[in-house]
């Protein structure tokens, strides 16, 4: 690794530029702690942590502007294990899936190793684009992402037919890119990204259609286990709790992550904060002599999840390891895409003056690698 050290104008004050885990707030670090003697180590059964999960759901309601009848619902285990839950408790006989990244592909191959669903339709684009889902006669649910975080492409949030339910995997994109709650059934993530927390929960909301299916197949003899019963995640969420005992700290980052982004303005100036970020990488990199947006569409690139292709002449794995020597974390490119590039998530806990400060030490680095 070349021994750089970046000057003090090129430093970001806060270095962590992760596409998830990502930064976590300090102040809201501050307040867990000012909090944990009264929260940290007691019952998830008991008033002082359902509050935070119920600070959550009324959050999550005003900030997505839920139209009556939706309900936001939590569980343990991240989007991974709601792809499992969707399986047995969302999809009734079959499913199609806009496969365009490693996240996409995986809930279409959880839903391939159903033994009691037919097998999915899966509409495939490359890395760098997104595919277009048309309406098919024997599908019940459509499986849509709205950010690609493995490869920093956008998808529009839109129904592809009237009939079925259409589910978004919106794990980098919540909270921080808007959308309407009416083109979506299941609008589910983890809050890890834009919601400034640690892993291992999922929120989903659920429209009605989706919580009445959800009654179906309970009702219909298909064994479901425990954890993926959303009828049983449903039931707990509504009396402000998880069904097995959750990572209490994580409610409550989340909780007030959801009411700064509030105080903030909402979801519509937050995502505009973020979007500005997000160009101000795409016009650096158009305008660099060595990088360039690897998602060629300007319409499909994420404004929460920026990936950066760089000249062969320029190692991204040399810049990003020089970047980390030098306290700015996380801007390795997703490792199966093999590509020679850099990621940079511009979350709304990351400041604009950081994100400027970062593509200035990007090209300090390449300077100083190209002699």
């Amino acid at each position: 690794m070349p021994d750089i050290t970046l000057p003090d104008h090129l430093r970001p004050a806060d270095g962590r530029f992760g596409s998830g885990p990502s930064k976590v707030r300090q102040a809201a670090v501050d307040r867990l702690a000012a909090a944990a003697p009264t929260l940290l180590g007691t019952s998830h059964r008991r008033p002082a942590v359902k509050d935070q999960v119920r600070r959550i759901r009324a959050g999550l309601t005003e900030l997505f502007a839920l139209p009556d009848g939706y309900e936001v619902v939590l569980g343990n285990g991240g989007a991974t294990l709601f792809w499992d839950a969707a399986a047995f408790s969302l999809i009734e006989r079959r499913s199609a899936h806009a496969v365009f990244g490693e996240f996409s592909s995986k809930f279409a191959k959880a839903v391939r190793t159903s033994p009691f669903l037919e097998s999915p339709v899966v509409v495939e684009a490359e890395p760098g684009t997104y595919p277009e889902v048309k309406p098919v006669d024997d599908v019940d649910l459509y499986a849509l992402t709205q950010s690609e975080t493995s490869t920093g492409v956008a998808m529009p949030v839109v129904r592809p037919a009237f009939e079925g339910l259409v589910a978004v995997d919106a794990t980098s994109a919540a909270g921080a890119m808007t959308f309407d709650p009416r083109e979506a059934d299941a609008y589910y993530f983890s809050p890890q990204k834009a919601f400034a927390s640690e892993g291992g929960l999922w929120v989903a909301v659920l429209s009605p259609a989706a919580l009445d299916t959800i009654d179906r197949i309970a009702g219909s003899g298909r064994p479901v286990p425990a954890m993926l019963d959303l009828k049983i995640a449903v039931a707990n969420s509504r009396s402000d709790q998880t069904y097995n005992t959750p990572a209490i700290a994580t409610l409550f980052l989340m909780a007030e992550q959801i009411e700064w982004l509030l105080e903030r303005g909402g979801l519509a100036e937050v995502a505009a904060q973020c979007a500005t970020k997000a160009h101000h990488i795409y016009d650096w990199a158009m305008a660099s002599d060595y990088a360039t947006p690897f998602v060629t569409d300007p319409s499909a690139r994420s404004t929460v999840v920026c990936t950066v292709d760089l000249d062969d002449a320029v190692s991204a794995d040399a810049i990003s390891a020089v970047l980390r020597a030098n306290g700015v974390l996380d801007t390795e490119a997703y490792r199966k895409l093999g590509r020679n590039q850099l990621r940079f998530a511009v979350f709304p806990s990351i400041d604009l003056e950081d994100v400027q400060r970062l593509t200035g030490a990007v090209d300090h680095i390449a300077a100083q690698l190209r002699g």
